[in-house]
């Protein structure tokens, strides 16, 4: 591990952005220093100590286990829920899970899966009108990411008829129709704030009261997880108590993949992005973003035009970094939404003043470039930009596999 870190390298791995890293050094409360030798902004690795998220640059390399060496001991079966393009569905089967059945509502995605695994047993519609109760017994994972959407509290500790109405509910149903080893959910960060904290507290319950123990939910951020892309994504994973399970997330990388990494012949692709249609932008946005330079945003436009550009939001104050961005070639790409040209969250080549291409868009999710997507343009950006990366599904699988190859039922208690 090198000695020094960049601005840019730690802005990465805090998900901050760099303004707010310059406002932590000029406060006292993150250091840094100048370079010895480029005079460059650089943070020490002794003064990232005492930050919990990147305690793991500390702890002495071991030889561990990566995920394709952990290989499941039998045929573990899955069922996915809220599938999607199948992100988490491809990962999960990447690192050696078998899904019998995945649920989802929306049209092109189900035509994007069934195009991809023909064999793959899509069942589409509205998740509340499936019967989970024929694979009860035949399945040990249930894996599903459910919106996030408010309860109603009834009493001081949410049951499981309190979360009817939502699809975290439908999601908590499968659980108990079909009685899996373990069942994961996973969401946006936000979740652990929203209703400041009383949604996820009112899911642990539910769990808890269906019989289930659940491990501290972990925000796993995509760029240690061979993800050329600053995502995060909340997991929540319930281990069924009469089970003797142990379940650990995955370690991170200390390796970071940048833009080049997933656009370029290397490490993640053998060959440059393929060719494929994308968005464009209008005349007049095209004139103003040839003005941002690579890793450039707003800030980086002439003040004039930044006045315009903004409006009201150039008075309000903030960073509000992903307006007008462009990404460079040496970081990660921010993360992807459901449209590539949304004002509030630009992300454009760093070469040519256009946002990413519809392939570009899924080698930065980490999908193979054989995966193709169903539907008009506007949906595959969609279907891509809701997707779970493929390689941080595939590190969470396996350790899923870790956890299921470890598994030792208890004994029952003589009589």
């Amino acid at each position: 591990m090198e000695e020094f870190l960049s601005l840019s390298k730690v802005s990465d791995m805090l998900s901050v952005s760099k303004d707010t890293l310059r406002r932590w050094d000029k406060s006292g409360k993150l250091k840094s220093h100048r370079h010895p030798t480029n005079d460059y902004r650089v943070y020490k690795l002794d003064d990232l100590k005492n930050l919990n998220e990147l305690s793991f640059l500390f702890e002495k390399d071991e030889v561990k286990n990566t995920p394709s060496e952990i290989k499941p001991k039998r045929k573990y079966k899955t069922i996915e829920l809220f599938a999607g393009a199948g992100g988490l569905a491809l990962g999960l089967e990447e690192s050696g899970l078998d899904c019998i059945l995945l649920n989802e509502i929306d049209k092109d995605a189900c035509n994007t899966l069934r195009t991809n695994r023909p064999k793959w047993n899509v069942v589409q519609g509205d998740i509340s009108t499936i019967d989970f109760k024929p694979y009860k017994g035949k399945v040990d994972v249930v894996t599903g990411g459910f919106p996030c959407q408010a309860f109603s509290y009834a009493g001081k500790k949410l049951g499981f008829d309190d979360a009817r109405g939502t699809l975290f509910y439908e999601f908590a149903r499968c659980v108990k129709e079909t009685q899996p080893l373990i069942a994961i959910g996973e969401n946006v960060r936000g979740l652990l704030s929203h209703e400041k904290g009383k949604t996820l507290n009112g899911m642990v319950s539910v769990l808890e009261e269906l019989g289930y123990e659940v491990v501290p939910p972990q925000v796993l951020k995509a760029i240690f997880y061979n993800v050329p892309q600053k995502r995060e994504r909340l997991f929540l994973v319930a281990l069924r108590k009469d089970a003797n399970l142990q379940f650990d997330y995955p370690k991170p990388n200390k390796k970071i993949l940048n833009l080049k990494d997933a656009l370029k012949k290397g490490v993640l692709y053998k060959t440059d992005v393929p060719k494929s249609p994308g968005q464009e932008y209008p005349k007049a946005k095209k004139k103003i973003m040839d003005l941002v330079p690579p890793g450039g945003y707003w800030r980086d436009l002439p003040l004039d035009i930044q006045k315009s550009y903004m409006m009201k939001s150039f008075y309000l104050g903030g960073g509000k970094t992903g307006m007008a961005r462009r990404i460079s070639w040496d970081e990660p790409s921010l993360t992807l939404t459901c449209a590539p040209a949304q004002k509030q969250t630009e992300r454009c080549h760093p070469d040519e003043t256009r946002p990413f291409t519809v392939r570009e868009y899924a080698r930065i999710q980490t999908f193979p470039d054989s995966w193709e997507f169903s539907g008009s343009q506007t949906s595959q950006y969609k279907q891509i930009g809701n997707a779970v990366p493929v390689n941080l599904a595939k590190s969470v699988g396996s350790m899923i596999i870790n956890t299921l190859n470890n598994h030792k039922p208890k004994r029952p208690k003589a009589s």
